[in-house]
């Protein structure tokens, strides 16, 4: 038994991907399923090697929580999660939010986002005679690939388990793509520098009581990868002289204990320490600028919810965080001398309250409290107290339940704190910063239905949505046009429409099943340009679209299952995007697609299970850039081995 809060109706449904769904993916990466969500996009910096960040309806990715296993993935550097590093190999699924989830029995920090990714990894699961479960996979492909994983999971009498799970990966990243010249026609050249070798391991233990539920787990991953960089367009050719390097230890271990003390009362206590190191490397060969420079980052969070409830009808909850964060980083000697070691202290307190009725209504509203101090450790001047109060309501409305028909609509307003980059980088941070906030509307429509006939099964949803992004930190020249500053210059408006639909079919043993997404974006840069206060301003790009948002995307994903077959076929679609604020012709990026197919078997040999898996990916060689001089890869193929004891 997991222990939870009473079930509720979802208000705001999440998007999700589960279970042999997730797994039978074309992935390399979390990053990569996301694409299959409708209104998120996924910036990626050059494929195997490169960062990619998430970004859900364009408020930006420091705006988007990234939380693994319940507990919040933070940085406090520069308020991204590097995508990239979360392997599929021990996912178990992935869910998106808009504004904020429906169960109201989460921390302070669940509530301090205007949209999260929960990543949730695989929890032991036994049948009755057994106590011990083993899978080894194998994947090699394109790239000189190399993915080796194992994971062992134990029971440990009636209550207690055991996960331990490691992956090492190799591959060179070296593909061939095309490119445009200025004189019309297409040179080829070999993408450089963009091999990865990364090992992740992780460990829990787990216990499920009947009214106690708790998690223990252990995280590593180290990494060392090239950056390949930008390829970019010369009078000669291209310059793919890039030889950037970036080193990564990522280490935290968190703790979650829930239990219900009696039917109207639940308590859950989280806590994790979190250790991160980064090493980046710019060759003083390949650079004007070379640079060595080592981050160190340290988190401490814990944090308290309590959740009082009057059978399905209320429930109310309390929660409070504490969360301190330092970074520490050398390097150049801007660093060595000018860098204040920043540590931030942050408290945060939120009230939410959820009503359920028998006529189909539901309803959910919270406030946040957000308190942020920082310090130096090196005794120098820092941004001042932050003190912010944020809201948010939601309301859902089924007034058929033998229909399946519901209505919804949520009001969030949030922000985001300046980061320690933001604030406090050599020559580019402005202690002066304010918050970056942003206020979100959203209507939406669902219809769920099961039938008993071969149309087994329809979802499908409609929501439109009108964001507003206030106070945006951007970067800006100062009176002196060689040195550029941090500031709130930034206003955005962003309209909107997501489109989901998921049919199931089913004819005797042959399962099908379908997921279409669209998202319509207009998302607008209505920022003034400035000359006060001793900014220059940047050139207008007033009611222009804003950077690598395109007006029409979708996706797509056919599964077809027979017996111990599976065969997956999976569409993305992005449309014509601009690179810069100015929608003029030199910024203009053309539209792309790619097909990927996987065909799947399983042999089942006495108590052995050999699974199989093929897949080709981007099968018609499309060439492409996600974003601008980083070309993604052609055609490239994948073999996985799969062995469960």
């Amino acid at each position: 038994m997991v222990v939870t809060a009473d079930r509720i109706r979802e208000i705001v449904p999440a998007q999700k991907l589960s279970g042999e769904q997730l797994q039978r993916l074309s992935s390399n990466s979390i990053a990569d399923a996301l694409r299959y969500f409708s209104g998120v996009q996924i910036k990626d910096y050059g494929g195997i090697g490169g960062l990619k960040t998430v970004n859900v309806r364009n408020l930006g990715s420091q705006h988007v929580g990234v939380f693994y296993d319940g507990i919040q993935i933070s940085n406090a550097q520069n308020g991204t999660v590097d995508l990239g590093k979360f392997s599929m190999d021990n996912m178990e699924v992935l869910s998106v939010y808009n504004g904020q989830k429906s169960d109201i029995f989460q921390s302070a920090r669940d509530y301090a986002s205007a949209a999260a990714l929960y990543m949730v990894s695989r929890r032991p699961k036994f049948s009755e005679d057994r106590e011990n479960n083993l899978n080894f996979k194998l994947r090699s492909g394109s790239f000189d690939l190399i993915d080796l994983s194992g994971l062992w999971e134990h029971r440990i009498g009636k209550y207690f388990s055991t996960s331990v799970n490691a992956e090492f990966l190799n591959t060179s990243g070296r593909y061939k793509f095309r490119y445009q010249r200025d004189g019309g026609y297409d040179t080829t050249e070999v993408r450089r520098n963009g091999d990865v070798m990364f090992v992740r391991a992780e460990a829990g233990l787990f216990g499920q009581m009947p009214r106690t539920d708790f998690m223990l787990k252990g995280y590593f991953y180290w990494s060392e990868r090239g950056y390949p960089g930008a390829a970019v367009k010369k009078d000669y050719g291209i310059s793919l002289l890039n030889e950037d390097r970036q080193k990564d230890r990522n280490f935290f271990v968190q703790s979650a204990l829930t239990h219900k003390a009696a039917d109207f009362y639940s308590l859950k206590v989280q806590a994790k320490y979190a250790n991160d190191y980064m090493n980046y490397i710019m060759p003083p060969h390949s650079t004007v600028q070379p640079m060595d420079n080592h981050y160190w980052q340290q988190e401490l969070y814990l944090t308290t919810s309590h959740l009082f409830s009057a059978g399905k009808v209320w429930s109310a909850n309390l929660s409070c965080d504490l969360q301190w964060n330092s970074l520490d980083a050398d390097g150049t000697e801007m660093f060595n001398t000018n860098f204040i070691q920043p540590r931030r202290l942050t408290v945060l307190s939120a009230a939410a309250t959820s009503v359920n009725f028998d006529f189909g209504l539901s309803a959910q509203a919270s406030l946040l409290y957000t308190y942020v101090h920082d310090m130096s450790k090196r005794n120098m001047e820092t941004a001042g107290d932050k003190n912010e109060w944020t809201p948010t309501v939601i309301v859902s409305y089924t007034p058929w339940k033998r229909v399946g028909l519901s209505f919804r609509a949520f009001y969030k307003k949030i922000f985001r704190m300046p980061t320690f980059n933001d604030l406090y980088y050599v020559q580019l941070g402005n202690r002066n910063l304010r918050p970056e906030y942003t206020t979100q509307y959203n209507v939406g429509i669902a219809y769920s239905k099961a039938f008993r006939s071969w149309f087994s099964g329809l979802h499908a949803s409609v929501d439109a949505y009108y964001n507003t992004v206030k106070d945006k930190i951007i970067a800006t020249p100062t009176s002196n046009q060689l040195v550029w500053t941090m500031v709130n210059l930034g206003y955005v408006e962003i309209r909107g429409v997501d489109v989901v639909l998921n049919p199931t079919l089913r004819f005797g043993p042959v399962n099908i099943s379908a997921r279409v997404n669209y998202t319509y974006q207009k998302a607008q840069d209505f920022t003034d340009t400035k000359k006060d206060e001793g900014y220059e301003g940047v050139i207008s790009t007033y009611g222009d679209q804003i950077p690598y948002v395109p007006l029409h995307s979708g996706s797509a994903v056919v599964s077809v299952s027979y017996r111990t077959w599976d065969f997956h076929y999976s569409f993305v679609y992005t449309g014509e995007r601009y690179m810069l604020g100015g929608n003029v012709p030199v910024n203009y990026i053309q539209p792309w697609y790619t097909s990927d197919l996987s065909l799947s078997k399983v042999f089942h040999i006495k108590k052995v299970e050999l699974g199989v898996t093929a897949e080709v990916n981007n099968i018609f060689n499309q060439q492409y850039e996600v974003v601008k001089w980083y070309p993604m890869p052609g055609t490239n193929f994948r073999i996985t081995l799969s062995l469960t004891i």
